[in-house]
């Protein structure tokens, strides 16, 4: 394997100082890519090996039903920075209160990293790459005092201080979205590895054709994989070298699944179902937790882990503590992304998913000026256009939804048989149906009354910012103003 490096994992280890602990407080270590499903090695992947994030399995607890409460970037982070449903604290549309109205959250939620700082932990977030001083990803969707973080490295904090260090990664936005990304990260592939993922070896979803194009961007993706849990292992590493390994709890998770047509942004297992993997001090190694959780935990039970105490407020469960009572569903809620208006709730319990559309009246494939540009979209089309999708491959060009979708997760771990009209499942579907209910009321879920026109426009405003004095973006520019203009229409015609 050729010894290669980002800037940023260079610079970590190199020239950096060892600390050891001074006392029996864990650090802790979130490591969060972008856009990615659980394609590892551990969780039954056979196209790639992920050797470090398997590793970490073996050392610690991997979650095989772990599922995020938002499917897109922005609210699933401002979700669990703050270990509370982005739905109650208002943060449910994504990339929102960007504009001249802005989200604050209530009085008594504070960030994760302020709880840690008050605790006397050094907290630190940082990219990869990234550049040396400036913070790594946070995309929350309100107001928020950047002092919470320290700094970038956990190298800056005092001698013997404990850390808390976000670790966050591109992951699969490392494939980009047309030829050219995707040859970019499988050429760092190959320089890494000495090899790049064959498209003989990538099987898709049977929702997806194999059209050439969608075949290489998966390919792609699976070298992103690659190269995250190469960077996992550059992580550890560094952990190892400083002496701080065996008293820091290190642990792995995505912001969502992959970004694809039915993945991101999605309800579907393809956008919720992430992996979840926690290794250090006090976890016992090769343990496997198939009850189902949700990626807010990892606040209370980080908290929890450091000795610093949950607060009531917090929805989060310590999900390590010895009387924890496991979760019978997970919930999740997709709202507006980007331009595009959406209103979507499920729950996910062991055997079954249950999916609400508030907008039926909508296609599922609506426009979207962040999904439309990607290659695998075109590619979809064109063969859609051309009469070349089965059945199967065709749900995703259905022009209105059903208000309710019921899927035996167990026996169809595609989702693609709709059982919500079978009278034999009519029981299921209504205990579900009020557990969502409930959940919504009980919550206080800001997105059943809809979005504030007002906040939709500051937004969208804040979005043709980036269009300025740029005529290179004139295509974007007027692509976004379609689709506003259409989202605007089909409200007024009660869609």
């Amino acid at each position: 394997m050729k010894n290669f490096r980002f800037p940023f994992l260079w610079l970590m280890l190199s020239g950096v100082m060892s600390f050891a602990a001074a006392n029996d407080r864990p650090n802790i270590v979130w490591i969060v890519p972008d856009d990615m499903s659980a394609n590892f090695s551990c969780y039954g992947e056979t196209a790639i090996e992920t050797p470090n994030v398997d590793a970490l399995a073996d050392r610690g607890v991997k979650f095989t039903d772990a599922h995020v409460t938002a499917p897109v970037c922005s609210t699933c982070r401002s979700a669990f920075i703050t270990g509370m449903y982005q739905t109650s604290i208002g943060a449910q549309n994504h990339r929102s209160g960007r504009g001249e109205k802005k989200i604050h959250l209530p009085e008594y939620v504070k960030l994760v990293p302020q709880l840690f700082q008050e605790a006397g932990y050094h907290t630190s977030i940082t990219g990869w790459p990234g550049r040396k001083g400036r913070l790594g990803k946070t995309d929350y969707n309100f107001e928020w005092d950047k002092s919470v973080y320290d700094g970038a490295d956990w190298a800056e904090r005092k001698d013997g201080q404990p850390f808390f260090a976000q670790i966050q990664t591109p992951g699969g936005k490392l494939r980009g979205k047309d030829a050219e990304g995707w040859e970019k990260i499988q050429k760092q592939a190959e320089e890494t590895f000495g090899s790049r993922t064959p498209d003989g070896k990538v099987k898709l979803p049977p929702y997806y054709p194999s059209h050439p194009d969608i075949i290489r961007d998966w390919a792609a993706y699976l070298d992103s994989v690659r190269m995250t849990d190469h960077m996992v292992g550059e992580v550890v590493a560094r952990l190892e070298k400083e002496g701080v390994l065996e008293n820091t709890i290190v642990l792995f998770m995505t912001d969502h699944g992959i970004s694809h047509a039915r993945g991101k942004q999605f309800l579907y297992q393809e956008g919720t179902h992430v992996p979840l993997v926690i290794a250090g001090p006090g976890i016992e190694a090769g343990t496997v937790r198939d009850d189902v959780v949700e990626h807010i935990d990892i606040a209370a039970l980080s908290l929890a882990a450091a000795g610093i105490e949950v607060p009531d407020w917090m929805q989060a469960r310590d999900i390590l503590s010895e009387n924890y009572e496991p979760r019978e569903a997970a919930f999740s809620a997709r709202d507006r992304c980007d331009e595009t208006v959406d209103h979507i709730r499920s729950v996910r319990t062991k055997d079954y998913l249950y999916i609400r559309n508030f907008l039926p009246e909508r296609p599922y494939l609506q426009p979207s000026r962040y999904k439309d540009a990607k290659s695998i979209l075109t590619a979809l089309r064109e063969w859609n256009d051309a009469g070349k999708l089965n059945e199967t491959q065709k749900l995703l060009f259905r022009e209105s939804r059903p208000v309710e979708e019921l899927y035996d997760v167990k026996n169809d771990p595609w989702q693609v048989e709709n059982l919500a009209g079978d009278p034999a499942y009519s029981a299921k579907l209504k205990k579900l149906r009020a557990k969502l209910d409930a959940w919504m009321i009980e919550t206080n879920d800001h997105g059943r009354s809809g979005e504030d026109p007002a906040m939709y426009d500051s937004d969208m405003a804040e979005y043709f910012k980036k269009f300025q004095n740029k005529p290179e973006l004139e295509n974007d520019r007027k692509t976004l103003e379609r689709n506003i203009a259409l989202m605007k229409k089909w409200a007024a015609e009660g869609k």
